[in-house]
């Protein structure tokens, strides 16, 4: 112990000894510039010593004196001093925060407040890194309490006999080592309570599985109606009881088990399973569905975890598995867009008036395959966000059906104006085009879901109601390829359309484009065949205006203006020089791009 207790005392320090260090404290304090000149010397030699082992308080006590010196010389002006008070301040509340952070990040003002450190002092330093840079008043003022704190807390304590004793000594060291042993303790603990409830969660939706297929094949050999799915089991009510039990510290690890393959998103043997064919279950990639017979596997436990929470944190989710699971597979991104789809679906239904014509059977019948069936306040800008970073073919589909629903709405022109752009960038045509040659995209773009148009039409034709969804169409059209597609799209184009486009265009440098390119390769604003000089970009033609007119209308407007214009030395009576080819050729050949 006696000897930790002397290698504890025994600290190297920068300075010559205790005369030395009263005098720098004494100089930095005082009033005259001359006195803060030299003790500043003194500490960057200190510094030289030190290396980066130099004591934050120090440091940092040397940067807002530097920042007094240089006011009180009266040769900077205001900007200047506001840049340099708020470098000194940033610094002094990020190294002082900086070892109190532990591996999981605190806020700065729960770090600060723990070193008496008060909370506009945060602010200012928050204003000047990512706002309106304060006044030079505040700065002063800020710089002058941060001195005093640090005489307070650092320069003060330094007078009694422990001189080498400061914030970064062998003791405080062993303090933080064991805060960082307990904090890796917490940690382990953290994982390992995640890693059990991620095989809790596992091996409860791999009983829920067996109990549904049991049921499903227990339907199919007695040739029942799937209406008696619903009837859940003793066994897969228990399920159910022990998953809605599930801590709601823990519901992210149900999600991630969820939506991996094999659970919400189905492998091939499990669709052959619930005789459903692989190719129809993927179905339209730009408006996806979940097939009926997989939705009404999995809604039991979907309506048992169906809270206001767990729906709005879900669809989220979905949204960002959506981002990732595009470049990995095709029928991922589609099911992983059809549960996003059907959750939208069903906050619309939701939210439809009730008709009063409908019966108590009927609109039990209409909402049977919902998920929920009370409207659920989804963060709709967030989701307006997430879905135009998570661009795919279903994104158009999936845009328009936040667009419609979204609370407060959006301008009907910026809607169409984003579902354009998104069909344009996800290669889904354009859906401003005539409603003969586009109606689906028509419909998309007045506002309407095609769902609702599409049983629109058959209630008022008195036909059959729309088919079911999973229920495979009445005759299967031939699928074309993309190039094809493409071709197609443009021969539709009415003549009345292409006029109207020339007439818009009409006096312009552009033009329509009628050639197949694949714009996916092309970012936003480039073209294809466009240069990369950038000379490319000067007009053929141009006026030119003479430098003297130029002063004159500067002369005219001076007037209104806080501002002179001093004039140049070379400004003839009559005429004034013009910009030449040769004068812009030289600029163009000064030009440097970074």
């Amino acid at each position: 112990m006696k000897r930790k207790s002397f290698e504890k005392s025994a600290h190297v320090v920068a300075w010559i000894n205790k005369a030395e260090w009263d005098q720098i404290l004494e100089y930095l304090y005082s009033k005259d510039c001359a006195l803060q000149k030299f003790a500043l010397h003194r500490i960057s030699a200190w510094k030289g010593r030190f290396g980066n082992s130099t004591p934050v308080a120090v440091e940092s006590t040397a940067d807002l004196v530097r920042c007094q010196v240089l006011d009180r010389s009266g040769h900077l002006e205001t900007d200047d001093l506001v840049l340099l008070y708020g470098t000194a301040l940033v610094r002094f509340v990020n190294l002082i925060t900086e070892r109190k952070q532990r591996k999981v990040a605190a806020p700065l003002r729960r770090l600060a407040n723990k070193l008496n450190i008060p909370e506009w002092i945060v602010n200012l330093r928050h204003d000047i890194t990512h706002r309106r840079l304060p006044t030079l008043k505040w700065c002063r003022k800020g710089c002058q309490f941060v001195l005093e704190w640090l005489q307070q807390e650092y320069w003060s304590r330094q007078l009694g006999s422990q001189l080498a004793e400061h914030w970064d000594s062998e003791s405080e060291s062993e303090e933080e080592q064991d805060e960082d042993g307990l904090g890796q303790e917490d940690e382990f603990t953290v994982r390992q309570r995640k890693r059990e409830a991620h095989q809790k969660a596992r091996r409860l939706l791999i009983s829920y599985e067996k109990e549904q297929f049991q049921a499903f094949d227990g339907l199919h050999k007695e040739n029942k109606s799937k209406q008696a799915w619903f009837n859940r089991s003793s066994d897969l009510g228990g399920i159910l009881i022990q998953i809605k039990a599930f801590p709601v510290d823990s519901s992210d690890v149900l999600m991630d088990v969820l939506l991996s393959d094999g659970f919400l998103v189905p492998t091939a043997e499990q669709l052959e399973s619930l005789d459903i064919d692989s190719i129809d279950g993927d179905g339209d990639p730009a408006t996806p569905c979940i097939p009926l017979v997989f939705l009404r596997f999995w809604l039991p436990l979907l309506k048992t975890l169906a809270s206001q929470a767990f729906v709005q944190v879900f669809v989220e989710r979905l949204f960002m598995e959506l981002q990732l699971s595009e470049e990995t597979s095709r029928h991922r991104t589609h099911y992983i867009a059809g549960w996003i789809s059907e959750i939208l679906d069903c906050n619309r239904h939701s939210h439809r008036e009730r008709n009063p014509n409908e019966s108590k059977c009927q609109r039990k019948a209409r909402l049977k395959d919902k998920i929920f069936v009370k409207p659920v306040p989804l963060p709709w800008q967030k989701l307006l966000t997430v879905c135009l970073q998570a661009p795919c073919v279903a994104t158009p589909h999936l845009l328009q059906q936040i667009l419609v629903d979204m609370e407060p709405p959006l301008p009907q022109d910026t809607q169409q104006k984003l579902h354009r752009l998104c069909c344009i960038y996800t290669q889904g045509g354009d859906p401003g085009r005539s409603p003969t040659g586009a109606e689906g995209h028509a419909r998309l773009h007045a506002g309407r879901p095609a769902q609702e148009d599409a049983a629109g039409v058959g209630a008022r034709a008195g036909g059959d109601p729309p088919p079911r969804r999973g229920a495979p169409p009445a005759q299967s059209l031939p699928q074309l390829p993309s190039e094809e597609v493409a071709e197609d799209l443009q021969e539709k184009l009415s003549p009345n359309v292409l006029l109207e486009r020339a007439a818009a265009l009409r006096g312009s440098p552009w033009q329509v484009c009628a050639d197949n390119v694949k714009w996916k390769d092309f970012p936003l604003g480039k073209v294809p065949g466009q240069s990369e000089d950038p000379s490319c970009l000067m007009v053929d033609s141009y006026s030119t205006l003479s430098v003297l007119d130029q002063h004159l209308d500067l002369d005219k407007s001076a007037q209104h203006s806080v501002y002179t214009c001093t004039p140049g030395p070379h400004r003839p009576g009559s005429d004034g020089p013009l910009w030449t080819h040769s004068d812009l050729s030289k600029l163009k050949s000064g030009l440097q791009l970074f």
